[in-house]
């Protein structure tokens, strides 16, 4: 993808956070090891956000971004990133690599309610 603002709408099902998105062929994509904590966090002034919300992330900072996110460690085909003003780690399964052509360095993201 070339954009440098991407957006996925994730939802939770049963007991965790997934996303669909058709452009990139992932259905119902769970987050998994650390990320379901992270998106907590970045939701919790979002009512209903269980529902689904917008996010918003780029490997470029943006106005308004709520999260900078720190790459750690590549592992079994993923990368560990970590939020350091939550004191969180997640990691992000190879799925990552279809919105940048490699794991960036730091990525900035931010949720928003669904209008």
């Amino acid at each position: 993808m070339s954009n440098a603002m991407m957006v996925i709408y994730p939802y939770r099902q049963q007991y965790t956070w997934v996303f669909d998105d058709e452009r990139v062929g992932l259905v119902r994509e769970p987050f998994v090891q650390g990320v379901p904590e992270m998106i907590n966090a970045l939701v919790a002034d979002i009512p209903n956000a269980a529902q689904g919300f917008r996010l918003l992330f780029s490997a470029n900072p943006f106005p308004g971004y709520q999260a900078e996110m720190l790459w750690l460690k590549a592992e079994y085909g993923g990368n560990w990133y970590r939020w350091e003003s939550k004191n969180l780690e997640g990691w992000l399964c190879p799925a990552l690599l279809k919105y940048f052509p490699e794991a960036p360095p730091k990525f900035y993201c931010k949720a928003e309610k669904l209008q």
